[in-house]
């Protein structure tokens, strides 16, 4: 080998340990869901396009609101990307503590993401968070178990029918519950689901002057209905069991029906994850007939903290990972079906999707929730599953928390109740809402 080409491969080797020794790199907090851990497993095809490295900080969902609630909150500076809701990021945008998506590229195409999930992004009008996926609630069903009981699921059940059908699947000597629900505790968990339910049974979390309404026959009838329910056709343990456990229960044919968040249509109809996969169905979550149905809005969207010293990059990210192009990424290695849901108007405009046994429903459940007007009874806040102040979080938690104990026997419904009816007016006046 002469000296120049030795030269010239020697130059190579250096400017490539530079290139490697200078990489950008973004360390993202994450939750454990899904879709999640699927795109840690796409991200070098980020890191080929742009040479910037990824760092996961994978956590259960209850934890990652903790972590990333006290982090944006102390400018602790631990992630440059966060994977927050619809619940934090009006909150935070209001405050500064989130850097704007108002410069986001042309190519973006911005204006194609769904205007319920920009809208529950956005605060003032400006977009502070980008949807990975959006969803709703909706009821999943085993199509055979149904058959078997001889009853036919409608496209828009009721409570009353969702019970009855959950007793007649119920075979405790074959291990399957007639229905799982979250039952527990965390406002994003267990307390989204009862507090979704609860807006059908005609209760809401506060009057027009900011009292709470725990002591409201609507509220006493919506975690009887559930307990009853649960107690007669639930797993045991339903107390503590929340999305992943459940999702793992219908997984393994353990449940005739789930009520919970339509992106998971797609993980009980992967053959490779579902023992069920084949004999799964879908439906609009149920109602009482009061005119509002028990399902909730939701985006797991992704935001970059205020005084980030990456935001270019962080960008960059998030314009990679919210993207169309992502989603063709998605559908030409693991099918259309499972594909991130809920964000884009374009995905309900391709055949390719609307080919999927459950995309229709998944967009019709999320076109019929409604945050702006998501009670019987008219309320001061905006939300379905939860009330966007940011005192919320912390006494949904403890809500949660006494609902949770109910559900596990260690106090009754009535006194869950009026603990929830003292622990958010105490808050609330703390506050200065009252």
């Amino acid at each position: 080998m002469n000296k120049s080409v030795r030269a010239l491969l020697g130059a190579t080797a250096l400017c490539s340990v530079a290139v490697a020794a200078n990489a950008e790199t973004l360390t993202i907090a994450t939750v454990n869901n899904g879709d999640m851990i699927r795109m840690q497993g796409l991200d070098d095809d980020f890191t080929a396009k742009t040479g910037i490295e990824l760092e996961w900080v994978t956590l259960e969902e209850n934890v990652l609101r903790q972590r990333v609630t006290t982090d944006i909150s102390t400018n602790g500076g631990a992630f440059d990307i966060m994977t927050i809701g619809m619940y934090e990021t009006p909150i935070w945008g209001a405050n500064g503590w989130l850097v704007p998506l108002d410069d986001l590229s042309e190519e973006y195409n911005a204006a194609d993401i769904l205007p319920a999930m920009a809208g529950g992004l956005s605060y003032d009008g400006t977009l502070y968070a980008a949807p990975f996926y959006g969803e709703s609630s909706m009821v999943m069903y085993r199509t055979d178990l149904m058959e078997a009981a001889g009853l036919e699921m409608p496209d828009a059940p009721t409570w009353e029918f969702i019970r009855e059908a959950a007793a007649a699947m119920t075979d405790r000597d074959a291990d399957i519950n007639g229905i799982c629900l979250r039952g527990k505790a965390g406002w994003g968990e267990g307390g989204a689901f009862i507090t979704a339910m609860s807006n059908s049974f005609g209760a809401r979390w506060f009057d027009m002057d900011w009292n709470a309404q725990f002591d409201t026959e609507a509220w006493a009838n919506t975690l009887n209905f559930y307990k009853g329910m649960m107690d007669e056709s639930g797993p045991a343990g339903y107390a503590t069991n929340g999305f992943n456990e459940n999702l793992s229960l219908f997984q393994q044919g353990k449940c005739g029906m789930w009520i919970d968040a339509t992106v998971a249509a797609s993980f009980v109809t992967n053959p490779n994850d579902s023992e069920v996969a084949d004999s799964v169905g879908f439906a609009l979550a149920p109602d009482n007939g009061l005119g509002k149905r028990s399902n909730w809005l939701w985006a797991w969207a992704l935001a970059i903290p205020a005084g980030s010293q990456k935001t270019d990059a962080a960008k960059q990210f998030i314009e990679w990972a919210t993207s169309t192009d992502y989603i063709e990424l998605v559908a030409a290695n693991e099918g259309w079906a499972n594909v991130p849901p809920g964000a884009r108007t374009s995905l309900y405009e391709n055949p390719n999707y609307m080919d999927v046994p459950f995309a229709q429903m998944t967009l019709d459940s999320i076109l019929s929730a409604d945050p702006l007007n998501s009670t019987v009874e008219e309320s001061p806040y905006v939300g379905v599953q939860f009330a966007a102040i940011p005192e919320f979080a912390g006494i949904a938690t403890e809500v949660s928390q006494e609902f949770s104990a109910a559900y596990a026997g260690q106090q009754t419904v009535e006194e869950a109740l009026a603990k929830a009816q003292a622990i958010t007016n105490d808050a609330m006046e703390a506050a200065g809402y009252r």
